[in-house]
């Protein structure tokens, strides 16, 4: 890679890092970005998640640091995602997956309404109602399979997902990057033994991603919901328009 081509990879990285941490969708940045400096598709979307797992463990350890820990309230999923993670990537090259994006697209579009309510004040020590356990179960799964076979907007989902239960969104956002580290780490190695991981530039892109995810907690933390919220409707709505063929 030429100096250019080595500070624009670390550039985008850093910049989808802080968005991935924000709200989630920074994977259509980074991915086309690899095409463009010739990787092929697959070689990019697997050089791609070792960014994102550096960027996850700096978030998880940023958002940590500022006294917001998710890993209680993420346990319960990780086992689903986990699952889902693995089948969706080792099963990706084998999937139609135009028909699936639109749909993911319309799906994100239909939950966006809800998203924009703040979550309603609860008494100290009321939890919000839970989702039934095999319901929960089959959506995170579900997040897993997309988010081990696609990777660009999973965060979001998990964002949206997480949201409903009422946390606030930096809360939901610390429980997100713990997840979404935990099924980038059971899907890293499915690509590392299919060849689909060209190091040098993932090795760019991971002091890139790092950055980002590690910025992005803080100013989550420091900016809370009324920053959140906005961020995470424009990544909706750009995952949605692109999912729906529209750019």
């Amino acid at each position: 890679m030429s100096p250019v081509e080595i500070a624009a990879l670390a550039a985008g990285g850093a910049f989808a890092g802080v968005v991935n941490t924000l709200a989630g969708g920074g994977s259509m940045l980074t991915v086309p970005l690899l095409v463009m400096l010739g990787l092929p598709g697959t070689l990019a979307n697997g050089t791609n998640r070792i960014g994102i797992l550096a960027q996850n463990v700096a978030a998880v350890s940023s958002f940590r640091r500022a006294g917001v820990d998710g890993l209680a309230r993420s346990l319960p999923v990780l086992v689903p995602v986990g699952a889902g993670s693995l089948i969706g990537a080792i099963a990706v090259s084998r999937l139609a997956d135009d028909v699936f994006e639109r749909a993911f697209g319309l799906v994100m579009l239909l939950v966006l309404a809800p998203t924009l309510r703040p979550p309603r004040a609860r008494a100290p020590g009321e939890s919000a109602p839970p989702w039934p356990r095999w319901a929960s179960a089959l959506v995170f799964f579900a997040i897993g399979l997309y988010g081990g076979a696609f990777q660009a907007g999973v965060g979001i989902a998990l964002l949206l997902a997480v949201a409903r239960t009422g946390v606030d969104l930096v809360t939901a956002n610390a429980i997100k990057v713990l997840v979404v580290g935990a099924l980038t780490l059971v899907a890293v190695p499915v690509f590392i033994a299919s060849g689909q991981v060209a190091w040098p530039q993932a090795a760019v892109l991971t002091a890139g991603f790092a950055a980002g995810g590690w910025l992005g907690a803080r100013v989550a933390v420091r900016g809370g919901d009324r920053l959140i919220r906005p961020v995470l409707v424009v990544c909706v709505l750009a995952l949605a328009g692109r999912m729906l063929g529209a750019y």
